[in-house]
């Protein structure tokens, strides 16, 4: 149990680093949102580049201001509202059972619990840990590729699955912590960290990273 307890607390030490770090060189700019387009625009966000994402939920919430008239839309006119997002004839059927199912099971307000919104169609940990960080400001760690790909390359955990690699981070990450991981860890993912050719000669957490770290002793 001693050594359990090290190890968490050397984790904490190491992840307080690299998180002041990141802070340092990233600003946070996604201050939050209404949970309702937070919900809806992450589940349009899947497979989909961050600016077709921005364009269709920015046209769907210009014509569908609230989830009832979302869930009396006709789908074919969801549909060409977000033609630009990956997959949008499936989409739109989802983007409109979950205002439906919100509409009439939960009295139109999107529920701020994980156990609950993980029952709403498409909506599966990350995009529920989505909803409860930016559109509720509740403890909780989003967990997609770039998490994922950069908590393991760092050797902050070893893990197979995006939804292991959350479970692992809120074991050992402090809570004060966890509603900075998923748009720190994102924005480095993009900018340095990147899935080929990383750039790690030029990166600032190199003497923190265990693969940074192995390729100067190599």
């Amino acid at each position: 149990m001693r050594s359990v307890t090290k190890d968490i607390k050397a984790d904490n030490i190491k992840i307080k680093a690299i998180v002041d770090r990141l802070k340092r060189r990233y600003m946070r700019d996604f201050q939050g949102g209404e949970p309702f387009k937070v919900l809806i625009s992450t589940v349009l966000s899947q497979r989909t580049r961050d600016e077709n994402t921005y364009k269709a939920s920015k046209k769907l919430f210009s014509v569908y201001k609230t989830i009832e008239e979302l869930a009396n839309a006709k789908e074919i006119e969801i549909q060409g509202l977000i033609s630009e997002v990956g997959f949008h004839n499936v989409k739109a059927r989802r983007v409109k059972d979950i205002a439906r199912i919100i509409s009439e099971e939960y009295d139109g307000n999107v529920p701020n619990d994980l156990k609950r919104l993980l029952t709403l169609p498409g909506v599966g940990r990350k995009t529920a840990n989505c909803v409860l960080v930016y559109g509720f400001g509740i403890d909780a760690i989003p967990v997609d590729t770039h998490v994922h790909r950069v908590s393991n390359r760092m050797g902050l955990v070893k893990t197979r699955t995006p939804e292991q690699t959350e479970m692992e981070l809120e074991r050992i990450i402090s809570r004060e912590y966890w509603q900075d991981i998923n748009e720190l860890f994102i924005k480095f993912g993009r900018d340095v960290c990147k899935p080929i050719n990383p750039g790690c000669d030029e990166c600032f957490l190199n003497d923190l990273c265990g693969f940074g770290l192995e390729r100067e002793e190599n």
